[in-house]
Formats: C-alpha cells, sequence, structure tokens
C-alpha cells in the first residue's frame, strides 16, 4: 500500500505550506497577544469602578469633614475591621487595583476583592454601556464585585460595583482576517509558483525523454528571468548533445563501412586458399571479426534506436527465438507460459534474447527458456546448467569487454559485449538485466520488462 505524504514533494507545494504555516503562527501569536489584551482590558474595566469610589471617598472621607462612617454618595462604607466578602475571590482584581492605586499616588496596606455568584439584571446604563461598546445586553452576565481596602491600620474601606462577563466577540473578525490574508498573500504566491512550476516541468519532462528514448522536445523560453536563462542553457545543451550524438553515429556509420569492406574482400581472398583446414580457419576469423564489429556498433548506438515500438506476445517472441536455434541444433527448450505483451522494440529483445541464450549454451551446456509475468512486469528468463558466475563478479560481467576468462576466443565467450549490450537494450525499455546463480546449479539470466 503506498504511503499518503502530506508534505508536498514540488519546490512551489513546499514554499506555499512553509507561507501557510508561517502565516497561520503569526496569526496564532497575534491571536494570543489580542486576547491577553482584551483580557486586561476586561480586568481593568472592571477593577476601575472601585478603585475610583475608593479614592474618591478617601479624598472625602467624613473623618476629614466630621460627618457619619459613609461618603454623601453612600457608594463607600467605611469601616474599623476587615469586612467578610463572601464569593469567589479575585486574586486578579486585586492585583491590577493595588496597580490603579500606585498609579494615583495612594498607598494602602491590603485589598481585598469577591466576586459574589449570583447574577443581577442589567440596568439601563449596562444597556447603554453594551450599546455603545458595541455589544448586546442579553450577551452579558452582570455579577456583583465587593472591594475592601485596608487605607489604614484598623480601617478599611468597602464598595460594591456591577461587572459584566461578555463572551469574546473577536473570534470571528480573527478568522475572517486570516482568510483575507491568505487570499493576499497565498493567491500571487500560488500564481508566481505556477509561472515557475511549469517551464521546470517540461524541463522534467524533456529530460525524462531523452533519457528514455534519446530525443527530446525543446521547451518553451518563458517564466521568470532565472528559470528561462536555466531552459535557454538546457536547450542549448541539448542541441549540442543531439549534435556530437548525430556526429557520432555518422563516424560509426562510416567506420562499419569503412570495415566491412576490407573483410569482405578478406573472405574473397580466403575463397582462394587450396588448404581447406586453414580456408576454414580464416572463415571463422573473419566471421568472428563481422560479429565483434556488429556487436561494438549496436552497443554504441544504444538508447538511439529507430526501430518503433509496438506491442509484442513476449511468448510468441522467446518461442520463435528458441525454433531459430532448435533449427540448428542447439540445446535450449522452452517451458509453456500464458500470453504475455509488452510494448517494445521486438528486433532489440530478439538480440538480447539470443545473446543470453548464447551465453547460456557457450557457458551452461544449455539454455531453459521461460516467460513469466508477475506485479507490473514480464521476465524473460534464460537459465543454463553451468557453474554460474561469483556473487561478487556479476555486476562486473555486464560491463563491455568483461569476460570470465581472459582470452576473446568466441568460442569461450567472444569479446565480451553480450551482457553489455542486453543491459543497454533493456535500459533503453526502462527494464533490466537480472543476473541470479540458481539453487540447483547454474546461471539465470532475466529480461525484466514493464508490462
Amino acid at each position: 500500500m503506498r504511503r499518503l505524504r502530506l508534505w508536498p514533494q514540488s519546490v512551489v507545494g513546499q514554499i506555499i505550506i512553509l507561507v501557510a504555516l508561517a502565516l497561520f503562527l503569526a496569526q496564532a501569536i497575534n491571536f494570543t497577544l489580542l486576547l491577553r489584551e482584551r483580557q486586561r482590558i476586561e480586568l481593568t474595566a472592571q477593577t476601575a469602578p472601585g478603585v475610583y469610589r475608593i479614592v474618591d471617598a478617601l479624598d472625602n472621607r467624613p473623618d476629614r469633614r466630621g460627618g457619619d462612617e459613609a461618603d454623601r454618595r453612600g457608594r463607600v462604607r467605611f469601616l474599623n475591621a476587615a469586612p467578610p466578602l463572601p464569593g469567589q475571590a479575585r486574586p486578579d482584581v486585586e492585583r491590577r487595583a493595588r496597580a490603579m492605586f500606585d498609579d494615583v499616588g495612594l498607598s494602602v496596606r491590603s485589598i481585598r476583592a469577591a466576586e459574589q455568584p449570583q447574577l443581577l439584571p442589567p440596568r439601563r446604563w449596562d444597556n447603554f454601556r453594551m450599546r455603545a461598546a458595541g455589544g448586546r445586553h442579553d450577551h452579558v452576565h452582570m455579577t456583583r464585585l465587593a472591594m475592601a481596602v485596608e487605607y489604614q491600620p484598623g480601617k478599611w474601606a468597602l464598595t460594591q460595583t456591577r461587572i459584566g462577563d461578555r463572551p469574546p466577540r473577536f473570534g470571528g473578525w480573527l478568522v475572517g482576517q486570516t482568510l483575507i490574508l491568505y487570499a493576499i498573500v497565498l493567491l500571487p504566491l500560488l500564481w508566481v509558483g505556477r509561472r515557475l512550476a511549469r517551464p521546470l516541468k517540461q524541463l522534467t519532462l524533456s529530460a525524462e525523454q531523452f533519457a528514455r528514448t534519446g530525443s527530446a522536445d525543446p521547451v518553451e523560453e518563458r517564466g521568470p528571468g532565472d528559470v528561462r536563462q536555466l531552459t535557454i542553457a538546457f536547450n542549448a545543451m541539448r542541441s549540442r548533445i543531439f549534435a556530437m550524438l548525430n556526429e557520432k553515429d555518422r563516424m560509426l556509420g562510416a567506420i562499419g563501412h569503412d570495415l566491412r569492406t576490407p573483410l569482405a574482400s578478406l573472405r574473397v581472398r580466403a575463397e582462394s586458399v587450396e588448404d581447406e583446414g586453414e580456408r576454414a580457419r580464416m572463415s571463422e576469423t573473419i566471421d568472428e571479426m563481422n560479429r565483434m564489429l556488429e556487436d561494438i556498433l549496436s552497443l554504441a548506438r544504444a538508447g538511439r534506436s529507430s526501430e518503433a515500438r509496438q506491442k509484442v506476445d513476449m511468448s510468441a517472441l522467446a518461442d520463435a527465438v528458441v525454433e531459430d536455434f532448435l533449427e540448428l541444433g542447439s540445446p535450449v527448450d522452452l517451458a509453456d507460459s500464458d500470453r504475455a505483451v509488452a510494448n517494445v522494440r521486438p528486433q532489440q529483445i530478439r538480440r538480447a534474447l539470443r545473446n543470453l541464450i548464447e551465453n547460456a549454451i557457450v557457458y551452461g551446456e544449455r539454455a531453459h527458456v521461460s516467460v513469466e509475468r508477475g506485479d507490473g512486469t514480464i521476465r524473460l528468463i534464460v537459465a543454463d546448467d553451468g557453474p554460474g558466475i561469483s556473487e561478487d563478479r556479476m555486476e562486473e560481467m555486464m560491463e563491455p569487454f568483461t569476460r570470465l576468462e581472459g582470452s576473446r576466443n568466441r568460442d569461450t565467450g567472444g569479446a565480451g559485449l553480450g551482457l553489455a549490450l542486453v543491459r543497454a537494450i533493456m535500459t533503453e525499455h526502462g527494464g533490466a538485466l537480472k543476473l541470479a546463480n540458481r539453487a540447483q546449479g547454474g546461471l539465470e539470466a532475466s529480461l525484466v520488462l514493464p508490462a
């Protein structure tokens, strides 16, 4: 099962995700600061009326005017003992009240505050204040806050005020602001990303096409300046590589033509040799040179085949190749297999399969051919009864001019180009050449093709 990737693989996707996460983090910090500021303002709004009343009452307290033990408006009571304050203690109000007393230069000994749990009906003034603040009075819970301040030893001032608990109203506004910010920042970024990604994608497709087929279409030169410069450089490199490959093909064609001509001349001269044994040895040498020349030219042209791809039944193709060997009396057998169709260049696959069968006959005395279909792949398997290959030399054996033994005798393996050519053909088809030693002895070589 394919694992879900939450993190995008493209550069543009990663940039957009990082910017979106950064914006979300910035908005989260902004929300936290706004919430703290709102809590501070709310706490100040709850504390300020009581502090104001006590400061005003202390400035006009009865002992200064010779009156009774209450201020003239009856909003503050002066007591000679600490009053009981039922309800929930409000240490936050106490701290804020002390800071406000210090701000006005009034030194107090202690402060006690408590919120009484019963709800109070809002007054007209409360309704007016809520409307002025942009809220609705039916969403406000009014309670009573009692504050007692010891302004002298044993001397207390007590006041009660009404406070409201409004639910936060800026959550929806902050969400809307975040969405607007995302639209303003991410939409232009997405547009720039598309301008950046489109030529890069074309560049990637062109490079993959070149690696797969040996040819590639030029990339349209557009996008931002640096991407356009990259595209121009890629197109220039593509043209230079194609020119070099075309020159190489022309050179190889000339070499093949120039070498085949003297070889044909040598064959004609060899026919005039009277000694039959010597004439046969000369013909074998000329044939060996022709085969070696053909292998070298085929390997050099690998990846630039002019043969068109077509859907071919690999079982039928293997049967035809095996039949050719059987007609020559070679020890080859083919296992029964089901139909397995692949999109290939048939002549190249024939050549690759022939090379593997020839190696099996030379090194393993007999070739066992089979076709298997797996998960998304088709395997043409050639097994032999020989000694196999050492595990540490299997990768080396697929390199050009590498053989198990050092001679260049065709009877013992030729020039060492067979497996290298097979691997090049498989690479051109998007497949692979696999070598493995069989448990019952011998080597198993597989042409692995995409189904």
